[in-house]
């Protein structure tokens, strides 16, 4: 099957989002919590948090702030400080009702079973349960003329994880932890290690780590 620019244009709206979240492969599933200047807390999903160097640790996720008000921006500019929450296979119905259009300020911790989960000296929720969780503080942010998005850039300030998650070398074995990926918009997906190799070096055979 092969579709065309010309065939995107040509298709009802929800068929086209599908197709095109869909086609791109797996991706992260994070819920970010934050809290508002009002002490208001606030959790939402998002499928584009991703690892933008680890020197500096930093991250970068896209907002759509321009459409519709958006608490998670406006309380990541108000305060700089937001929490990433990996989402676990008991967490998805939650996790997905996140994204229902809920009026401004009203919190989503309140209209789901997620549950807010504080550490010491840090005001920003968790989402309690998660096997991984990252406190970061956001750094800078890059409008996308094409798409009228935002790509917001953070660092990382803590990172929290179960233990048994971690290798000697320090790579987090996520799927110990249940850890979901996302299938387009609405998949939930439960990742297996397969294999892990190490570094790639030229006119060398690829050696697994575990081999």
């Amino acid at each position: 099957k092969q579709l065309s620019k010309l065939d995107f244009s040509k298709m009802e709206k929800v068929e086209r989002l599908n197709l095109i979240n869909s086609c791109t492969g797996y991706k992260s599933a994070n819920l970010i919590a934050t809290k508002s200047i009002h002490g208001k807390s606030n959790i939402a999903i998002f499928s584009s948090v991703t690892h933008l160097g680890s020197s500096p640790a930093l991250i970068s996720f896209i907002v759509r702030p321009t459409t519709v008000p958006r608490d998670t921006y406006q309380n990541i500019k108000d305060t700089k400080y937001f929490t990433v929450n990996h989402i676990t296979e008991t967490m998805i119905a939650d996790a997905h009702h996140t994204s229902a259009n809920y009026e401004n300020g009203v919190s989503e911790f309140e209209k789901t079973d997620l549950e807010e989960e504080y550490k010491d000296g840090i005001k920003v929720p968790f989402a309690k349960g998660s096997p991984v969780q990252l406190y970061c503080k956001y750094i800078n942010e890059y409008y996308i003329k094409e798409n009228d998005t935002i790509q917001v850039i953070a660092s990382i300030e803590n990172l929290f994880f179960l233990e048994h998650l971690r290798h000697d070398d320090g790579w987090l074995q996520i799927d110990k932890g249940n850890v979901v990926a996302l299938n387009g918009l609405d998949g939930y997906c439960l990742p297996k290690l397969i294999d892990r190799f190490e570094y790639a070096r030229k006119d060398m055979p690829t050696k697994s780590f575990s081999k």
